[in-house]
């Protein structure tokens, strides 16, 4: 019983468990099936939302491109219409320039037409002229011929006389052209030019000084001439062979002249045999010592004489073989001026014109105090100074505006700045001053008489008068032969006769005078 109802449980178990599983399997194809037209349903759903959604896309594109048709047909119509104007436009104007184009060529017809109206006309005008010339030439050749029968001159005569003529009325013209511009120069020029000169004359306070060829040594007794000269000469000879110069005695009490050109040597003879005397020994041996140590002090003495002459001017920055020179110029004397001094003078005028010009009044300075630089060696090279200076003064690195200014300072060259013009003039100022400078009598009167003689040898001139220590000459011409125009030729050519063949220092002033007296007696 037991076993049976065990089987069947276990059948009724099977059978649920079957039961179950249909039951179990109908549940889910109806869940899925449920699902599958839930599905479907919303597919369905969203199918009509999209067809419905699509076609509302559609209808607006369709307007929008309705729209867009519109716009750009409107925007073609006006595109066109304006286009239609402007071909309308261009085609009046083609219009308009096919008439004007007519009318030129309807114009350049007739203007042709004309042209060779003209042309004959003057073809014909210039046969007729040619005939004509033809016949003047044939009178005038038959009035040549009764000319040179009536007057006796053949063509050539005729000519070279009425060439003549018109040289000497152009002459006339041409001095007469010269002194009214000379004037109108002068006018204009000289007032200003003494102004600035008188000027800087007054504002230069500088010595007249005049050096001399000897030099004189004081000695504390007679007796002491006798020790100078020493045994047979001696000392005398060892003194001037060691100093170069010459060692005078003579009767003058108490005193020994020293003479020699030589300023320097002068000095250091001076200053050697001054100390000779003080110490009192002398001798060939001490000589030569005390030389020797006096002339190692020049060489100081000269860069600071130097060295002084630069702080006076203000000028800076030059070359220490350049200071040395400007000392060395203290003992340099020119017609007897002391160089350096006039270097300094040349540059305090230099600087007070440059002032008044407005130019550079240090660059002024520099160039008056450097301009005779070259004189500091002129006595031992080959040259003249102004050459010599130039040459040194680029040497040592000076600007070019002063190497030019001092070869150009007395007119070696030809000055191209207003500072070599300028160092001209205060470099004649300064050697032509009253008292700057001396010479013999002998060079003096022979200046005046080459003066006088070069005015006299010119045609015309009945006589001339050098006057003023031969700084000015005046001539007297005849009034018959030399009109006022020939005048300013004579006094150009007495002016260039004489700068080409005197030597003098400054300027000569060339005066011509022409006068013509009445006179008639009333009896």
């Amino acid at each position: 019983m037991r076993e049976f109802l065990s089987i069947t449980d276990a059948g009724f178990i099977v059978l649920g468990s079957v039961f179950l599983l249909a039951l179990g399997y109908v549940l889910r194809k109806y869940t899925a099936g449920m699902k599958i037209k839930r599905a479907e349903d919303k597919a369905k759903t969203i199918i009509t939302h999209s067809k419905a959604e699509a076609e509302k896309r559609s209808r607006e594109a369709t307007l929008q491109a309705k729209d867009m048709l519109l716009k750009m047909r409107t925007e073609f119509e006006e595109e066109t219409r304006v286009r239609k104007k402007e071909v309308q436009a261009m085609e009046r104007r083609l219009m308009q320039k096919e008439e004007n184009l007519d009318r030129k060529v309807e114009l350049i017809e007739k203007k042709g037409q004309d042209l060779k109206k003209s042309e004959e006309e003057a073809r014909r005008q210039k046969e007729e002229i040619n005939r004509a010339k033809t016949n003047l030439d044939k009178l005038i050749q038959d009035e040549k011929v009764r000319l040179e029968q009536i007057s006796g001159m053949s063509k050539e005569q005729a000519k070279r006389m009425l060439i003549d003529k018109m040289e000497e009325e152009a002459k006339t013209d041409a001095a007469y052209t010269i002194k009214k511009i000379q004037e109108e120069a002068h006018d204009k020029a000289d007032k200003e030019a003494r102004k600035i000169v008188g000027l800087a004359i007054q504002k230069c306070a500088a010595d007249h000084t005049v050096d001399t060829t000897v030099s004189v040594v004081n000695l504390p007794s007679e007796e002491m001439k006798g020790r100078i000269i020493g045994r047979e000469g001696r000392n005398i000879r060892a003194l001037e062979m060691a100093t170069g110069v010459d060692v005078i005695i003579d009767d003058t009490p108490e005193a020994v002249i020293i003479s020699g050109f030589d300023k320097y040597r002068r000095e250091i003879a001076k200053r050697s045999l001054e100390r000779l005397l003080e110490d009192g020994r002398i001798h060939p041996g001490r000589i030569e010592e005390v030389v020797g140590k006096v002339k190692k002090e020049m060489e100081a003495l000269i860069k600071e004489e130097g060295e002084n002459a630069l702080l006076d001017m203000g000028i800076h920055g030059v070359h220490a073989e350049i200071v040395k020179l400007l000392g060395r110029l203290k003992f340099r004397t020119s017609y007897g001026q002391n160089v350096l001094q006039h270097s300094k003078e040349a540059a305090m005028l230099m600087a007070t014109m440059a002032g008044e010009l407005r130019l550079d009044i240090r660059l002024a300075k520099r160039i008056g105090l450097l301009h005779d630089i070259g004189k500091a060696v002129s006595h031992e090279m080959e040259g003249t100074h102004s050459k010599l200076g130039a040459d040194l003064a680029k040497k040592y690195g000076e600007p070019e505006i002063v190497v030019h200014a001092i070869e150009a300072h007395h007119g070696d060259i030809e000055p191209r700045t207003l500072l070599a013009v300028l160092i001209q003039a205060a470099d004649a100022v300064s050697a032509s001053r009253p008292g700057a400078r001396r010479e013999s009598l002998e060079s003096y009167v022979k200046r005046l008489g080459d003066l006088e003689a070069i005015a006299d040898s010119f045609d015309g001139v009945e006589k001339s008068y050098a006057i003023q220590a031969g700084r000015e000459i005046r001539i007297m011409v005849k009034p018959d032969k030399v009109d006022d125009a020939r005048t300013s030729i004579i006094a150009m050519d007495i002016k260039k006769r004489i700068e080409g063949e005197l030597q003098y220092p400054g300027q000569v002033k060339v005066v011509v005078i022409r006068e013509t007296r009445s006179i008639e007696y009333a009896r």
